[in-house]
């Protein structure tokens, strides 16, 4: 197994994400509760601009921003792409980077409690989300685009060797909830505690296998031909991220009365519903399909 030798551990990629600030300011002030023997760990304030001015970005959403081409394209100068620019060669390069493992921290306004996203598939990445999900059983683990080569992800934690992206919810932009930033801290330890079990060998028996959701789609908002919207997500999807979407189920209720239904053949599971992020490209929520990670599979 390759070591972890350094670790990154992100907040405030999107500036009115608060829990994530607010814990890099926790571990700068206490930095020996992320830090472990077997390997050394960076604290890093992606978006203080942004921060700022509580908003969630400036000029271009700054998690969007690390695809290799961008990364390298010198025309991209806004305030979020040269950023991204900056935390590449502090953490990266992308293509070469010095960091192993990134952890970068966020919230949603959505239902899904506490979730872990895996950026890609792996080794590593089957046996944490055996792990923390051992160690918290009410985290859910979202396989996210795996199918896409590393140096084509935009995501920031993909700037490392590896990375994961915690995300807890809900809780409003610019707002602090003590429950999430509980369960954004537990979970962020548990990952640090892995990596340095995985560093020294001492990894305890996993579970053999992992229930998981991997990220198919997305899905807008019903709108008409101008873009204005003419429906919102109904009752009965509201708050039920990861709860069955059955073909035929009320997706979506319009104003003027009428409801309209998934079209889709399968049972799918709805995730960030209603994520007031999303609400500038009118997505109302990612669909996915549940399934199986095999913790001790062969690579």
């Amino acid at each position: 197994m390759s070591k972890i030798e350094r670790v990154a551990v992100v907040g405030g990629t999107h500036g009115n994400e608060f829990t994530g600030v607010y814990l890099y300011r926790h571990y700068q002030q206490k930095p020996k509760t992320v830090s472990r023997d077997s390997f050394t760990t960076d604290l890093v304030f992606a978006n203080p601009r942004a921060h700022g001015e509580n908003k969630r970005y400036c000029d271009h959403d700054l998690n969007r921003q690390f695809a290799v081409a961008d990364l390298e394209n010198p025309e991209l100068t806004s305030y979020e792409q040269s950023r991204a620019k900056a935390i590449n060669q502090q953490i990266g390069p992308k293509t070469n980077p010095r960091i192993d493992f990134v952890i970068d921290l966020h919230t949603t306004t959505s239902n899904m409690g506490a979730t872990l996203l895996l950026l890609q598939p792996g080794e590593i990445y089957r046996k944490l989300a055996a792990y923390v999900t051992m160690k918290m059983p009410e985290v859910l683990v979202i396989r996210d685009l795996d199918h896409l080569p590393r140096e084509e992800h935009r995501l920031l934690a993909t700037t490392g060797k590896y990375g994961v992206i915690v995300e807890v919810g809900p809780v409003p932009q610019a707002v602090l909830r003590d429950d999430v930033y509980q369960q954004s801290h537990q979970m962020t330890q548990h990952i640090l505690d892995f990596l340095e079990l995985w560093n020294t060998d001492q990894l305890p028996e996993l579970p053999p296998t992992v229930e998981a959701f991997r990220y198919t789609e997305c899905v807008k908002l019903p709108v008409d031909a101008l873009d204005n919207r003419l429906g919102m997500v109904h009752h009965n999807v509201q708050d039920n991220d990861f709860k069955p979407l059955h073909p035929g189920d009320a997706m979506f209720q319009c104003f003027d009365g009428t409801v309209i239904c998934y079209e889709g053949d399968e049972t799918v599971y709805p995730g960030f519903i209603n994520e007031a992020a999303y609400y500038d490209n009118n997505l109302a929520m990612s669909l996915h399909e549940k399934v199986v990670i095999d913790t001790y599979q062969a690579d």
